[in-house]
């Protein structure tokens, strides 16, 4: 199946921007007349009729729609700190993506070894992964912000189930993520990751403040990108199953 995003709904026609044009024309050569899958990156799929086979604008007509398509039955935002090399944060970006999560936002902790971060390409990854993976609603990629920021902004606690994987075992009591979302009926979940060096202590105790719940995600030492994608499958296969 072939999806296009449409960066404009209007009435009863989609228009797609020169990019996805030039992929539906030049490479694809869809031609006017033809039928047309586009999603708007916020849930809707539209079945369509290429109308104009403009390579640099393309547009379709809306024949009909279907809401929620490709949909989950959860609210999933991960907080993960960028790694330092950026591929392993993209990959991170488009396998989540794949799987299902609503919002990820970039987190600069006191121990991250990356200090800035640009989202422009984890945007374009994340669009692309939606398409691939047939789903019509595109992640919400936030600007980068620290921690500590996070945890006390404005709506950051409207999350019903609150969770931070981190490794003080000493210090408090983890549970396994499959008992945090067990334990609970929520289905608006936030998640942090943190960078390879751990939140610091301060991090940690401010999170726990914040109504956090300590877990952990197996046996193994896993990577920041790697706990983050096993953070977000957890949560896809239990309420997927």
């Amino acid at each position: 199946m072939e999806l296009f995003y449409a960066y404009e709904v209007n009435g009863r026609y989609c228009r797609l921007d020169a990019e996805e044009s030039g992929h539906c024309v030049r490479v694809l050569r869809h031609r006017a007349g033809d039928a047309v899958d586009v999603i708007d990156g916020q849930g809707t799929l539209y079945h369509c009729r290429l109308t104009l086979d403009n390579p640099k604008v393309a547009e379709a007509e809306i024949l009909s729609e279907e809401a929620d398509w490709g949909a989950h039955p959860y609210h999933l935002t991960i907080g993960c700190c960028p790694t330092k090399n950026n591929d392993r944060f993209e990959w991170f970006v488009e396998k989540a993506t794949e799987l299902g999560v609503d919002r990820i936002v970039p987190l600069i902790g006191d121990h991250s070894e990356r200090k800035v971060y640009k989202t422009e390409r984890a945007q374009r990854i994340a669009l692309s992964a939606t398409k691939q993976s047939l789903k019509a609603r595109i992640p919400e990629i936030a600007e980068p912000v620290s921690v500590k920021d996070f945890l006390v902004m404005p709506g950051s606690d409207r999350a019903s189930l609150k969770l931070i994987a981190y490794c003080f075992e000493e210090e408090t009591l983890r549970t396994s993520i499959k008992a945090a979302l067990n334990a609970s009926d929520a289905r608006d979940i936030t998640i942090l990751i943190g960078p390879e060096g751990d939140f610091s202590q301060e991090e940690a105790q401010l999170a726990l403040k914040n109504g956090y719940i300590p877990i952990h995600l197996g046996n193994s030492r896993l990577r920041t990108e790697t706990a983050a994608v096993t953070a977000v499958e957890a949560v896809y296969l239990h309420f997927m199953q």
